[in-house]
């Protein structure tokens, strides 16, 4: 069983496949202290390891010294005001105008499978079962019930165990059970206090164009944190954290990481504290957040991931690329080859119409791209991005003889259509902003500030809710289409809402979130075939909670080939490949003005869900012909891109000179490395390259070579590639093991017959 309840140590045990996770109960008055989390160990009393028995003792020992043993315990939900003055996980305000709070543990529950987040996303063990029942003892869920009785206030802390995955899933329903509301102004959904082990935090910023840039810093005493009030996860911060030993690296040392299952404000922390410990916590951001708590009413947090691994940087990501293949991702896609899509954005911008697409769809389609989706400008009166924001209304001077035309002829080509919407703004030059002021986020009084010409929707609204809603259904109704990129091209500010009352402005940017959670969810549930992919001006919508809803989401608007080795480096050391949105663009490319060669842009948007982004009609004949080749060897590797298991060899980012990396299949018996020069070196001899993840007594043949090789030789010893002439080479290499090999189980390692 991955999860029991050691009642004469008082310790709950939650075993995975690889580690341990132990929780103990303290003293008379029941604390909630955390004991152990890391390599998986038999099951005894380690009640020691929170040194309970040391000065200042327990409360019931020693209660002149109460506060100095709240501010040392190690505690699994720290609660707040009451002498534990690290990082608190709840806080709450009586309407007295009083802090405090504390958690004290009542009664427990196990469960096989898992509970469901009301109106959030979360992990499942089964997408056909989404409540869990009959779930085997791979995914087990143990409930703590705790209680604050002088707020008589019920805390409900969740773990549920993925045995096979190595993760464990943490949130917090809090309920409020007296006669008085309660206003939470902090509600964490997990938090993690560990010994210091010389750990270095590990964190993913960035920008607009260069999202997910991957940063290791040192942990000084003190607060250190990333985080976002702009209402989406954003561009600039990423809702993970990891710590990892100092000297750990992508295959060896210590690592933790948690993992935010949310779209919108969050804080991600680690303190360390002056006995040298580390509290890691994650939640919604407490900044300007404030949700009242009436009466029986019950707040419930984001989801949590939690993994640990003691085989380096490596192996977590390996660890949370199962989790969300298999126990994220849901729909038709979730585990199903994308089509080849064309976007005329780059192509065309706003200068399109009914003609122009098709002369794009014509081409592609001669070429073997399968779907084209049409970019923004084709509604109200756009033709520039200054208007007509909410007006989903197609403009037929543009699309000339309507959309189901324009869609009936896409795919009387063989192609499917895909569009794209904006749903959340509003232009101020629009019909609905001029007839609904009032459903613009903004604050009575102050002129809102505008970014790109537009404002954001009120989502706390269900109003508006249901006006975006039917507008986005009816075009999906009234014509064949496959395929949406939903975007969000600007963050909230003014943060007022004409719907909420003034003491539950605190609630909006939560709300607005579970706004966007319920549409989209909406939209999957009626277009159950529809693909969709999130977008964000680019990728500040990359999160594990829009993931839920969309298998793939749009990774970086910058689609020049090396940078985006920087930006898909960081997204893919937690998100499988098959989640990043990848195409080859026009060059010079229109970001960054670089150009590389058509076959290396090909390569890396390999390592994605693959598509194109420029107007095929305008580039040489020579690179049109390269479309179908780059096409067939997407088709053929793309189910173990998909599937398998992610190496990361050497970084771009790191080392300024080339990139690498590969996927073995789960069964070994397939891999695919790709390399990329970044700099051309002159009077460089061959670069020795040790693969990963192969299986040692294997033999491989590898594309290209006339010999077959051992798996360790390509692990211990390694391969060479030859130094290239010019800059931006990319080049890839196909492994598969020999079958005569695979089957004789008593391999002579000394003088394998195998090799010819």
């Amino acid at each position: 069983m991955a999860i029991a309840y050691m009642e004469k140590e008082k310790l709950f045990w939650i075993d995975t496949k690889n580690t341990s996770y132990v929780i103990g109960i303290v003293d008379k008055e029941q604390f909630v202290g955390h004991v152990y989390y890391g390599k998986r160990m038999q099951r005894q009393d380690i009640f020691y390891l929170m040194r309970t028995g040391e000065a200042p003792f327990v409360p019931s020992k020693n209660n002149r010294e109460r506060s100095a043993f709240l501010d040392s315990l190690p505690m699994e939900y720290a609660g707040d005001g009451l002498g534990d003055y690290r990082e608190s996980s709840i806080s709450v305000k009586t309407k007295g105008g009083h802090a405090g709070v504390s958690l004290a543990f009542g009664s427990y529950e196990i469960k096989k499978g898992k509970p469901r987040l009301n109106g959030l996303p979360a992990t499942f063990y089964r997408e056909e079962d989404m409540r869990g029942e009959g779930a085997n003892e791979e995914c087990m869920t143990l409930i703590l019930h705790c209680r604050d009785e002088a707020l008589e206030l019920d805390i409900d802390l969740l773990y549920t165990a993925f045995e096979q995955e190595d993760v464990i899933t943490r949130s917090v329903t809090v309920r409020n059970t007296g006669k008085n509301e309660l206003f939470l102004t902090k509600v964490f959904s997990a938090s993690l206090d560990l010994d210091n082990q010389d750990f270095e935090m590990v964190t993913l910023h960035g920008s607009w164009a260069r999202e997910r840039q991957v940063e290791y810093r040192e942990i000084g005493y003190g607060k250190q944190s990333v985080g976002s009030l702009r209402g989406v996860s954003s561009h600039q911060e990423h809702p993970f954290l990891a710590l990892k030993e100092k000297n750990a690296g992508e295959d060896t040392g210590s690592v933790y990481a948690m993992h935010f299952v949310y779209s919108g404000n969050f804080l991600a922390q680690a303190e360390r504290t002056q006995h040298n410990m580390i509290r890691m916590t994650m939640g919604i951001h407490p900044k300007n957040f404030s949700w009242r708590l009436g009466t029986s009413e019950e707040f419930c947090t984001p989801e949590a991931i939690l993994t640990y691994s003691s085989a380096g940087m490596g192996q977590m990501t390996r660890n949370l690329h199962d989790m969300y293949r298999n126990h994220l991702i849901r729909g038709k896609y979730k585990d199903k080859k994308r089509p080849v899509l064309i976007n005329n954005w780059e192509a065309t911008y706003f200068d399109f119409d009914t003609e122009r697409l098709l002369d794009i769809a014509k081409r592609a389609a001669g070429l073997g791209i399968e779907m084209l989706v049409m970019d923004d400008g084709w509604f109200g009166h756009r033709n520039s991005d200054n208007s007509s924001l909410g007006d989903w209304q197609v403009n037929e001077e543009k699309i000339i003889g309507g959309l189901k035309h324009l869609v009936d002829e896409v795919n009387a080509l063989g192609m499917r259509f895909g569009i794209w919407f904006e749903p959340e703004m509003v232009s101020p030059d629009s019909k609905l902003y001029r007839k609904h002021p009032d459903w613009a986020i903004k604050i009575p009084g102050r002129e809102p500030a505008l970014s790109r010409n537009q404002y954001v929707l009120d989502f706390s609204r269900s109003d508006v809710r249901e006006y975006v809603y039917e507008s986005v259904a009816q075009i999906l109704h009234g014509a064949n289409i496959e395929y949406v990129k939903w975007d969000m091209n600007r963050q909230l500010s003014d943060l007022g809402s004409a719907f909420l009352s003034p003491e539950c402005q605190g609630e909006l940017s939560h709300r607005y979130v579970l706004g966007l959670y319920e549409l989209q969810e909406r939209l999957i549930q009626e277009f159950p075939d529809l693909l969709l992919e999130n977008c964000s001006g680019g990728g500040a919508r990359f999160d594990p909670g829009m993931l839920y809803y969309s298998p793939q989401i749009w990774c970086s608007d910058d689609t020049d080939a090396i940078e985006r080795l920087k930006i898909q480096e960081g997204t893919a050391m937690i998100y499988p490949l098959s989640a990043i949105g990848a195409h080859v663009s026009d060059c010079p490319n229109h970001t960054v003005g670089r150009s590389t060669p058509f076959e290396t842009r090909g390569i890396v948007a390999l390592a994605g869900t693959f598509g194109y982004e420029l107007d095929i009609t305008k580039i040489s004949e020579e690179e049109q012909q390269m479309i179908p080749k780059q096409i067939e060897v997407y088709h053929k590797y793309n189910d173990l891109i998909r599937r398998g298991d992610y190496y990361r060899i050497a970084s771009y980012s790191a080392n300024h000179e080339y990139d690498c990396y590969m996927v073995v299949s789960k069964d070994k018996r397939e891999a695919l490395m790709t390399y990329i020069q970044v700099l051309g070196e002159p009077n460089r001899r061959s670069r020795r390259i040790c693969l990963k993840g192969l299986k040692p007594e294997y033999n491989y043949r590898i594309n290209g070579k006339d010999r077959v090789y051992g798996g360790d030789v390509l692990m211990s010893g390694g391969i060479l590639i030859e130094s290239r002439k010019g800059d931006f080479k990319g080049e890839i290499f196909y492994l598969n093991a020999q079958e005569s090999v695979i089957k004789d189980k008593k391999l002579d390692k000394k003088n394998d017959k195998n090799i010819k």
